[in-house]
Order: structure tokens, then C-alpha cells, then sequence
């Protein structure tokens, strides 16, 4: 048995052996999919490998560790009041912690509209099953090709539900702040279920941090629907430490005339994989996804996204850039899929990255599908080095070299950063970015906004 084969066995042991622990507290809703979901993640062959969509992607390290897997909820001792008090002075959201992939006892229960719903997952599944019948495990099959969905629906018990009816507008961002802290290395698995009804508009951040050092492996999966005309911004921060990895999957599904535009900024972490589908599914829908990772080390940040155009007059604009330092490694593989029916559709895609070292590495896959013929669609990738011409033109004006350098990689980077529309967030997000540039964010236990005890 080789090593892969051992980590496919253990699995399906694991979940035979604890299948009653798995269900114990949640509804009907969740519990009804696991067993053909596993039965899914077993005839994709498991843990991919070798896979088109992970081509460049070595899991098995990854998940070849001795992780304790906790299949119940451990109370922790966080106090929400005391750790995260922001130092954007501007910037006030409505905070939502999870330890380990669990929704935290002790989350305060924010002032908002009262037909708002935000609660865990497995209190969503027995307080609002019609709700939650309706919409939990429908994003799933967009990833049908991508066993780890599966394994994330096959054991995930709990996370953050999300519910803002018609109509409504929530003015403060809502702030999921994803902690890792264990006293041993740890397997979790978190679902966030996100719905956005007719006209209704949010702003989500996540962040994603680890308060202690073992080594962590965190399988995370978002559903979000966005009915007709609902409006999601999404930002997501990963900043954790090089003993953490992350398989983390955002499924999306629009409306008519939706709009989901995400920012996904990577400054930490050991394997981070990110996951994009969204699904365009009636006319006038449009996505942005933005992203920046700045990796050194031996980091390994692989992003994929599939951008399926189903319906006419949709428009998608994904762009993702890189600053690679050390022996570090970025994947990007990207799919923009136009259906025969999606006429009019308007849909690029770049990926830009910047090779600080001879040593660093970048594979970049873009990709078409076009089965329409009333299009606008591109697609492009570069990898180079630092402009040498311009360099010149930074010395000759009385600059060193290092903060020469540093101008030029900030300048790459913040094309991505303008994207976020939040001031406040984007000043901290630019200081944090060159703070990683610079080398002086080497490690982070803290809020990525900078919170202090």
C-alpha cells in the first residue's frame, strides 16, 4: 500500500468508525448527504492526485501527517471582547469567531435587521430545515471533479450560516475570523453556508489566522447563493504560519443580474489551495474574482478557479497576481466555460507573477471553453523578473536598492489591493502587504486587522 492508498484507507476508516459522531447535533439536511458524498470522494479515487484540476499539486504530504481528527465540539477558552478590538479606527464590522472549524459558544449576537439570520451551521439545520434544505449541498456538484468537496460535506459538522432576506442591505461588514489552536497537530473541517436574497446586499471578510504551532490541516468549504439582483462583496485574508495548511473552496451560484466580487489576499501559510467555482446562471450576472499572494520559503499557494457562463449578457474578470521569493511555489490554473446559450458574454482572465529569486517557481495554466459564438473573451498569464530599466530609473533618482525593490514589488501587488472598496481595510491591507515585502511579518497569531490584546 503506498502512501496515498493509506491516506484514502484511513479516511474511509474514520468515517466508518465515527459516522454516529459525525451526525450527532445536526439536521436532516446535513446529515442526509454524507454517506453519497463519501461514496463520491472514494469513486473520484480520493484524495487527488495526478488530477488535471491539481496537475500541480503534491497532496500527499500534505495530508500524510498524523492529524487528530476531533468529530466534537471542544469548548475553547476565547474571549472575543478582550483579543479582537481592531486598530482601523475606521472600520467597524460585525464579528463571527470559529475555533477548529466549530462556531464559537461564546459569539455575540450583532444589532441587525430582525429577519437576519447568522448562527451555526448546525443550529441552521434544525431551527430553519425548509431554509436550509433548499440551498446546502446544491454548489456541490459544480465541483464534481474535486473529491475534496465531498470529503468536506462527508465530514464537516459545523461553521457559519449566513441568511439576509429580500430586500435588506447590511450596512456593517459581517467579519468571520477562522482560529486554529490545538495542543496536538489537527485535521478540521469547516462549512459556511452564505444566502443573499432578492436585492439584498453584504460585505463578508474572512480571515484566517492559527493561535498556537502545530502543524494544522483545515478543509473549508462556502457555499453562497446570491438570488436576483444581490450584491456580495468578499474578501477573504489568509495569514497564518507555515505549519498551517488550507484546502479552502468558495462556491458560488448568481441570479439574474447578481454580483459577487471577491478579493482573496495569501500572506501565510504552508499549502494553501484555493477553490473557485462560480456558477453565472441567469442573465445580466456578474463576478469579479482579484487575488494576490506573496510567498517565500517554501510555501506553496495554488489557486483554481472554474467560471461557468450559462446564461447571455453575463460578465466575468478574474486577475490574480504573485510576488515569489526563496525556493516558494504558485499554481494558477483557471477555467472560463461559456455555454452555448450564454451569448453576449464578456469574460477575461490574467495571471501575473514577479520572480524575486532564481529559485522560485510558477506554473500557470489559463484557460477557454467557448461553445458560444457572440463573445468577448481573453485569457493571459506572464512570469518575469523586476524591470531592470526601471530599477535604473529608481537608483539614478538617489534610492538603495532594497527600497528600490520594495517600491517595485508594492507597485505590483497594490494594482490588486485597489480593488477593495472598504478604505480602512485597504490601508491595512497595503501596510500589512508591504510589512510581507519588507520581511517583517514573518509570523502572525493575531487579527490580520492588527488586533491587539
Amino acid at each position: 500500500m503506498n502512501d496515498l492508498e493509506k491516506i484514502n484507507a484511513d479516511f474511509a476508516a474514520l468515517f466508518e468508525a465515527g459516522y454516529e459522531q459525525l451526525q450527532a447535533g445536526c439536521g436532516m439536511g446535513m446529515n442526509a448527504v454524507r454517506k453519497a458524498a463519501f461514496e463520491h470522494f472514494k469513486a473520484a479515487g480520493g484524495v487527488p492526485q495526478g488530477k488535471e484540476e491539481y496537475v500541480y499539486a503534491n497532496l500527499v504530504p500534505v495530508f500524510g501527517r498524523d492529524y487528530n481528527v476531533v468529530l466534537r465540539y471542544i469548548r475553547q477558552d476565547v474571549d472575543l471582547n478582550e483579543i479582537f478590538h481592531c486598530a482601523v479606527t475606521d472600520l467597524v464590522t460585525d464579528p463571527i469567531l470559529t475555533v477548529n472549524g466549530w462556531w464559537f459558544d461564546g459569539n455575540l449576537q450583532p444589532e441587525l435587521p430582525e429577519e437576519v439570520v447568522i448562527c451555526s451551521l448546525q443550529e441552521a439545520s434544525l431551527r430553519y430545515p425548509d431554509l436550509f434544505l433548499k440551498y446546502y449541498n446544491r454548489n456541490v456538484p459544480a465541483a464534481a471533479k474535486d473529491g475534496l468537496a465531498s470529503l468536506n460535506t462527508a465530514f464537516a459538522q459545523d461553521g457559519v450560516f449566513i441568511y439576509v432576506p429580500d430586500e435588506v442591505v447590511l450596512e456593517r461588514p459581517l467579519q468571520i475570523i477562522n482560529l486554529l489552536r490545538a495542543k496536538g497537530d489537527l485535521m478540521a473541517f469547516q462549512r459556511n453556508l452564505v444566502i443573499l436574497g432578492r436585492h439584498a446586499k453584504a460585505t463578508l471578510l474572512v480571515c484566517d489566522h492559527t493561535l498556537s504551532k502545530q502543524s494544522f490541516l483545515v478543509n473549508n468549504a462556502t457555499e453562497i447563493f446570491l438570488e436576483d439582483n444581490a450584491h456580495l462583496d468578499y474578501y477573504q485574508v489568509q495569514n497564518q504560519y507555515l505549519g498551517a495548511s488550507q484546502i479552502n473552496s468558495v462556491l458560488v451560484s448568481e441570479g439574474k443580474n447578481a454580483n459577487f466580487d471577491s478579493t482573496l489576499v495569501t500572506l501565510y501559510g504552508g499549502f494553501i489551495r484555493n477553490n473557485f467555482y462560480v456558477a453565472l446562471n441567469d442573465e445580466g450576472a456578474e463576478t469579479g474574482l482579484y487575488g494576490i499572494y506573496i510567498s517565500d520559503k517554501n510555501q506553496v499557494v495554488d489557486n483554481f478557479s472554474y467560471i461557468d457562463h450559462v446564461s447571455p449578457r453575463c460578465r466575468s474578470n478574474e486577475h490574480f497576481k504573485g510576488v515569489l521569493d526563496d525556493a516558494a511555489t504558485a499554481n494558477f490554473s483557471g477555467c472560463i466555460r461559456v455555454r452555448p446559450d450564454a451569448q453576449k458574454t464578456e469574460a477575461y482572465q490574467a495571471n501575473n507573477n514577479l520572480l524575486i529569486s532564481d529559485t522560485a517557481r510558477v506554473n500557470s495554466k489559463p484557460q477557454l471553453v467557448i461553445d458560444a459564438d457572440d463573445v468577448k473573451c481573453s485569457h493571459g498569464a506572464t512570469v518575469g523578473q523586476i524591470d531592470e530599466e526601471a530599477m535604473f530609473y529608481l537608483r539614478s533618482r538617489g534610492i538603495g536598492l532594497e527600497e528600490a525593490r520594495m517600491m517595485m514589488m508594492f507597485g505590483f501587488a497594490h494594482d490588486i489591493i485597489q480593488r477593495v472598496k472598504l478604505d480602512p481595510l485597504r490601508e491595512q491591507i497595503d501596510m500589512l502587504v508591504e510589512k510581507r515585502l519588507r520581511g517583517e511579518l514573518s509570523k502572525c497569531y493575531n487579527c490580520m486587522m492588527q488586533c491587539r490584546k
